[in-house]
């Protein structure tokens, strides 16, 4: 009797295996997500590579540096000021206390006691960061890449993340007066780096050929394969983002979207595949074009990415078939009133994101939402939409505006014509001397390249 346990025996054993099992718990949560951020960097290897091979051989290098260099500035941006954004503006323009997230503050930085705020930082900064490289790829071989840095940093560590404090935070105002609902970022991310991205468009100009007596010319990319390749390892780093855009709870939870509603990965799985496969076929109807084949990978996981935890797995592959071969007309459309978007990043992005979250609406109305919020409505979803729109736009025209103003948007016509690799970068991506290919020229250019090469 001696040696039998008392109850405070008991209960301090029960105690340390709680203890035990929360902390695997917490260990877990941060694996989860340190993982999904790892594979999101791969988002920007595809970028890298997808821009790359778009361009014309004497820009490909400043494409790909521009990408390199956005990371690099975005994340100490959404560092200094973005993560306070996010906590800071919810309910507005009005910040409200969110000194926790001020850069001096002791969780932002290593504490044993703080096991998520790094991860979840690190998550939303590679949000931020994928803004930056949707602008990228629509302003290819025309733009100063001190002026693209200058956007993205703007985009990336201030813009999107203000929307996301709109639409994602448990405070935001389009949560709590409209039920918005956009658990894969469709609104957040895609739709505002797209609009904001037609903005610095419109301010840019066409690239030098493109358009000749307004009818619009093919400036073919100098490796398509290289594009094809990097589409594709965009679509891996999808995985991640969409992994870091679900919740990984403790305890009895489990799985919730962004908005603490139920989910797991398994609808994420069933959805995001039918959605990849539903755009491509989508996209290959409407063009037959390898790069808008490719693309439709893309448009088809944006278009159910909103509605990710709620679609049955046929609805979504029939939204992305559907909205592929929309999104091919939507950037023809664009095209022909003088945009020139190099890569679809308008229409792939801001188009189809805008469509996503309206979809919802349509499809989802009356789904109860998070906890004691609207529940999704049609209505809430197109205020959200045009929010996401509105704030991707304004914000994007006019700063690139200023920039245009300044003479300090677009390189010289000079510049242009030697490659901005040349003269922004001091290099060269094929140093041998390689003869520039028909995939170097425009259309129009061709005729005079053969008639200078008879004689």
């Amino acid at each position: 009797m001696e040696n039998s346990p008392t109850l405070e025996s008991l209960q301090a054993a029960l105690d340390a295996q709680q203890a035990v099992f929360e902390m695997h718990q917490a260990m877990n949560v941060e694996v989860f997500y340190w993982w999904c951020t790892a594979i999101m960097l791969m988002i920007h290897a595809g970028f890298l590579a997808y821009e790359m091979g778009a361009s014309r051989s004497k820009n490909a290098l400043a494409a790909g540096i521009k990408n390199i260099l956005a990371i690099a500035l975005i994340i100490p941006a959404f560092y200094l000021f973005g993560w306070w954004i996010y906590n800071a503006f919810p309910t507005g323009f009005v910040p409200i206390e969110a000194a926790a997230a001020l850069p001096w503050s002791t969780s932002m930085g290593p504490d044993v006691q703080d096991m998520g705020t790094g991860i979840f930082w690190a998550a939303f900064a590679l949000f931020g960061a994928t803004t930056g490289s949707i602008l990228s790829g629509a302003v290819i071989e025309r733009i100063r890449v001190s002026a693209f840095l200058i956007l993205t940093i703007f985009l990336g560590g201030v813009v999107w993340i203000m929307a996301g404090a709109w639409g994602w935070h448990p405070d935001g105002w389009l949560l709590t007066k409209f039920g918005y609902h956009d658990v894969g970022a469709s609104g957040v991310v895609h739709a505002v780096a797209g609009f904001f991205t037609l903005g610095v468009l419109m301010n840019l100009g066409a690239r030098k050929g493109k358009f000749i007596n307004g009818v619009p010319q093919i400036i073919s990319p100098h490796s398509l394969p290289m594009t094809l390749i990097g589409l594709m390892m965009i679509i891996f780093g999808f995985f991640g983002f969409l992994g870091g855009c679900i919740i990984f709870n403790g305890g009895e939870t489990g799985w919730t979207t962004i908005y603490g509603t139920p989910t797991n990965l398994s609808a994420f799985a069933f959805n995001t595949l039918m959605g990849f496969a539903g755009g491509i076929i989508g996209c290959y109807i409407a063009t037959r074009d390898p790069f808008w084949t490719m693309s439709g990978g893309l448009v088809g996981i944006i278009s159910v990415a909103a509605g990710l935890d709620i679609y049955s797995p046929s609805l979504a592959f029939i939204i992305a078939v559907c909205t592929g071969l929309v999104a091919v007309q939507f950037a023809k459309f664009l095209e022909k009133r003088g945009i020139d978007d190099a890569v679809g990043a308008v229409s792939v992005h801001g188009f189809t994101g805008v469509v996503a979250v309206v979809l919802v609406g349509v499809f989802a109305g009356g789904t109860p939402n998070a906890e004691g919020m609207p529940a999704i409505s049609f209505v809430g979803q197109f205020v959200g939409a045009i929010v996401m729109g509105l704030m991707g736009f304004v914000p994007g025209y006019g700063l690139s505006f200023l920039l245009k103003k300044a003479n300090s948007l677009r390189v010289p016509e000079a510049c242009e014509d030697i490659g901005i690799d040349e003269v922004e970068l001091l290099a060269k991506p094929y140093p041998e001397g390689r003869v520039p290919a028909m995939a170097d020229l425009t259309t129009s250019d061709v005729p005079n390249k053969l008639a200078n090469s008879e004689t």
